[in-house]
C-alpha cells in the first residue's frame, strides 16, 4: 500500500499554477465557441432552423439527457442562455466564484451541446470532460479573483487528489483508446489512412494540399499518428522523471495537433486538445513560464493580479449566512467523500471507454449506461475509425427561380453547375456547418433533410425577394476516394427536394 501510494502521488501530482492556465485556457475556448455558435442562434437552436424541438425529440434526443435549451423553440430565449453561459465563462476565466462559475459553465455547455447533436465532434465531448474533472480541481488557487481573496498565499504548488488522477488519466484514455479504434489495415498496415484523409476535399487545408502529393511522407505521417496515439499516452503512467516525460508528452502532442490544425478542417478540435496537456506541466516549467512571461503574476496576492482585481467593483453582492454551532460535516469527511464520489465517477468513465474497443474485457451492460448520458460522461473517441470516411464529395443547391433561372445558393446564387469549386472547405460557414453536412449524408439521418431544405429556401427569398427560389434540389456530387491517386467520376445524388408553396 506504501508503494503504491507512492506511484500515485509521483504520477499524478499536478501544479496548481499549471491547471489554473488550462481554465483560463478552457474558458476562453468556451467564449469562442459561444461566439462562434451565436452567429446560427436560428438556424441551429430555433423551431424556425435545421432541427426544431419536434423533430429533435422524435429523432435525435436520449430520454436521459438534459437540456435547458429544448424549453423554448425561440432564438431569443437561446440568446439569453447564451449571455449567462458567456457570463459564467467569464467568470471561470478571471477566476471568480471559481467552482461555482464552472459547475454553470458546464453544465450550459452540455445543455447546448444536448440541443442540437447533429452539429457535435470530438473535441465537444473533450471540452465536456475537461469542464467536468475541473469542478474537482483546485483550479482557482492560482491567477484569479479568488486567490487575491484567498487568507494564505499558495506556498506550495503541487496538488494531488483522486481528481488529478482522473484529468490525467482522462488524457490517457483518449489517446490510447482512439488508437485502439483505429482497426482498419489502412491504420495498421497499409500506412494510407492519411491519405485518404487528405483525399477529404471538404475539410482539407492549405498545408495538406503541399504535403498530400507525397506517398512515402503520408505514410510515415499515418504511422506516426497511430503510434503516437497508442504509444505516448504511457509515459504519462511513469512514476520516475516524471517531470521530463510529461514534457515530452506536452511538447509531441502540441506539435501533433497544431499539424493537425494546418492540413485538416478541425474546427476547435486542436485548441481543445491543446488545452487539455496544459495542466500536466511541472513545476520547473511553470517556473520558467512565470520569469519569463507571467512576471507581474508570479505572486497570486501581490504585484499585478492583485492590483487588477482589488479595483473591480461589483455592482451588487450578495452574501448569504448560516449560522450554525458546527458543520454538518467535518472537512476531512466531506474530502473523503469527495474523492470517493470521483473515484467512482473515474471508473465508470474507464469502464465505458474500454467497453467500446476490441480489449475482451467485460463490457458495460447496457442498463447500466443511464449514468453516463445524463451526466454526458458518454464518450467515444473514433477520429477517423475505425477506417477513413471515403465518401467525399461536395453540395449544389440548385434553385428553382421564379423567371425559370437555375442556380446555386451555395455560391451565392450564381448559375448552378457541378464543377467541383476550388476550394470545397470554403463553401461551410463553420466547422458546425461542415458537420451538420456530413451527417446530412447518412441514411439514418435522413429525417434532417427536409428541413435543411426548407430553411434554405425561407432564408434565401427573406434575403432576396427579388430574386426568390420557387423551388431547391439539395444535390451531393459524391466523388468516392479512391487509392494511388486516383480520381473518380462524381456522381450527382439528389438528396431532398423541396418547394416553396404559395400561401
Amino acid at each position: 500500500m506504501n508503494y503504491l501510494r507512492w506511484y500515485f502521488r509521483k504520477t499524478f501530482t499536478v501544479d496548481l499554477r499549471a491547471i489554473a492556465v488550462m481554465r483560463i485556457w478552457l474558458a476562453g475556448i468556451v467564449l469562442t465557441d459561444l461566439a462562434i455558435r451565436a452567429t446560427d442562434l436560428e438556424a441551429h437552436y430555433s423551431n424556425m432552423g435545421v432541427l426544431p424541438l419536434h423533430v429533435l425529440h422524435q429523432h435525435a434526443w436520449n430520454p436521459y439527457y438534459f437540456s435547458l435549451h429544448a424549453l423554448s423553440g425561440l432564438w431569443q430565449f437561446q440568446a439569453l442562455l447564451f449571455i449567462v453561459a458567456a457570463i459564467a465563462a467569464f467568470c471561470l476565466l478571471f477566476g471568480y466564484k471559481t467552482r461555482i462559475s464552472t459547475i454553470v459553465t458546464w453544465v450550459l455547455l452540455l445543455s447546448l451541446q444536448n440541443r442540437n447533436v447533429l452539429i457535435s465532434q470530438g473535441g465537444d465531448d473533450l471540452l465536456r470532460m475537461l469542464l467536468f474533472w475541473g469542478i474537482f480541481l483546485p483550479w482557482g488557487r492560482c491567477y484569479s479573483y479568488d486567490a487575491t481573496r484567498a487568507d494564505k498565499p499558495v506556498l506550495e504548488t503541487r496538488y494531488f487528489s483522486v481528481a488529478t488522477i482522473a484529468y490525467i488519466l482522462q488524457i490517457f484514455l483518449v489517446y490510447f483508446c482512439t488508437a485502439l479504434l483505429k482497426r482498419a489495415p489502412e491504420w495498421r498496415e497499409e500506412g494510407t489512412a492519411l491519405y485518404y484523409a487528405l483525399s477529404l476535399d471538404q475539410i482539407l487545408m492549405p498545408v495538406g494540399k503541399l504535403i498530400y502529393p507525397y506517398p512515402e511522407l503520408l505514410r510515415f505521417l499515418t504511422f506516426f499518428t497511430f503510434y503516437t496515439e497508442l504509444l505516448l499516452p504511457f509515459l504519462l503512467l511513469i512514476p520516475f522523471r516524471n517531470h521530463i516525460f510529461r514534457l515530452i508528452v506536452a511538447g509531441v502532442l502540441l506539435g501533433f495537433h497544431i499539424g493537425i490544425s494546418l492540413t485538416l478542417f478541425v474546427g476547435l478540435f486542436y485548441l481543445i486538445n491543446i488545452a487539455s496537456v496544459v495542466g500536466l506541466l511541472p513545476p520547473g516549467a511553470m517556473d520558467w513560464a512565470e520569469k519569463r512571461f507571467l512576471a507581474s503574476f508570479r505572486r497570486p496576492f501581490s504585484g499585478q493580479f492583485r492590483h487588477i482585481f482589488r479595483r473591480v467593483k461589483l455592482p451588487a453582492s450578495v452574501r448569504v449566512q448560516f449560522h450554525l454551532h458546527k458543520p454538518f460535516l467535518q472537512q476531512p469527511v466531506q474530502r473523503q467523500i469527495r474523492e470517493g464520489v470521483v473515484a467512482f465517477l473515474l471508473l465508470y468513465c474507464i469502464w465505458w471507454n474500454l467497453s467500446g474497443t476490441t480489449l475482451k474485457l467485460p463490457k458495460m451492460p447496457d442498463e447500466s449506461r443511464w449514468f453516463g448520458y445524463l451526466f454526458r460522461t458518454d464518450q467515444h473517441w473514433g477520429m477517423f475509425s475505425p477506417a477513413v470516411f471515403k465518401d467525399d464529395g461536395w453540395y449544389v443547391l440548385e434553385g428553382s427561380t421564379t423567371n425559370g433561372t437555375s442556380i446555386d445558393i451555395n455560391q451565392q446564387g450564381k448559375e448552378v453547375d457541378y464543377i467541383k469549386p476550388a476550394s470545397v472547405v470554403s463553401l461551410f460557414k463553420n466547422d458546425r456547418w461542415r458537420k451538420y453536412s456530413e451527417n446530412y449524408l447518412y441514411i439514418h439521418n435522413s429525417f434532417m433533410r427536409p428541413y435543411y431544405c426548407n430553411y434554405l429556401v425561407r432564408r434565401w427569398n427573406e434575403a432576396h425577394p427579388k430574386q426568390p427560389i420557387k423551388e431547391l434540389q439539395v444535390i451531393y456530387m459524391k466523388e468516392f476516394s479512391l487509392p494511388n491517386y486516383q480520381v473518380a467520376t462524381p456522381t450527382k445524388e439528389v438528396l431532398c427536394t423541396c418547394a416553396n408553396l404559395p400561401e
